[in-house]
């Protein structure tokens, strides 16, 4: 039933995706998210809705624009599978609850923050804070006797970080001081599972940068949001699990 149903989730999400992409490409310019439709970057043409559904869109226009040959960008692919696939993981995962709709919508303003913080190196204020608030408050209503572990784990991510950034400026900005409220209100205690995963793997991208480019490197900058998005969506649907395992080690 579970896997039914999240097939029945898969095509909106992915609908929801397309969206994602408008919010990735105008928001952090300030411009609507409404008008005008959406057209090409380089010819101006408006884009058919024939031309505008989901991934098929892309397999068929051979990831090109039809009126002139641009080539589209594989954020739009990547954004639109990745939102589908992530809302599949969490019905399959939490059942058809609401649960999985808290997930669901955290996974996919993970995505936008990603694709935005990977092209920009910026993780706007009015995506994280809003859904931070929208995410702590569906997670109070759910679980109302962990209120206390979902504020805690916020507001404790935040600090942790904040006092990274103090320690080492050039690590990371307040955006991911920022992401990382919006981290705890999805996580609760898994959170510490999301940030050591972040972090470790945000270190084994610096490790190949310098395999790379050996001290040039050290001039080179990785949004480290992308990497905390990782680390918390293996935590979304792990890091209860591995952090009891960790903690019957002790």
């Amino acid at each position: 039933m579970d896997a039914a149903l999240a097939a029945l989730v898969f095509a909106p999400s992915l609908a929801l995706g397309s969206f994602l992409n408008v919010v990735a490409a105008r928001l952090p310019e300030g411009r609507s998210l409404v008008r005008p439709r959406s057209a090409c970057p380089r010819c101006g043409k408006e884009i058919a809705w024939y031309d505008n559904v989901p991934l098929l869109s892309y397999v068929l226009l051979r990831g090109r624009c039809r009126s002139c040959g641009e080539p589209i960008g594989l954020r739009y692919p990547a954004v639109e599978l990745a939102t589908g696939l992530l809302a599949v993981a969490c019905f399959l995962r939490f059942g058809f609850s609401g649960r999985a709709v808290v997930a669901a919508i955290f996974a996919a303003t993970l995505v936008v923050l990603s694709a935005i913080d990977s092209e920009r190196r910026i993780l706007p204020d009015l995506i994280v804070l809003p859904a931070t608030v929208v995410i702590l408050a569906a997670q109070i209503a759910l679980f109302p006797d962990r209120t206390l572990e979902w504020i805690l784990a916020s507001l404790g991510a935040a600090l942790f970080l904040f006092l990274a950034l103090v320690a080492y400026p050039r690590g990371m900005g307040m955006g991911d001081v920022k992401l990382a409220l919006l981290l705890g209100a999805g996580l609760g205690k898994a959170v510490t599972v999301g940030l050591m995963l972040g972090m470790l793997a945000a270190l084994a991208g610096s490790t190949i940068l310098f395999a790379r480019h050996g001290l040039g490197a050290r001039k080179m900058f990785i949004p480290f949001g992308p990497f905390l998005a990782f680390g918390a969506l293996v935590a979304l649907f792990w890091g209860e699990a591995l952090l009891d395992a960790y903690l019957s080690l002790i």
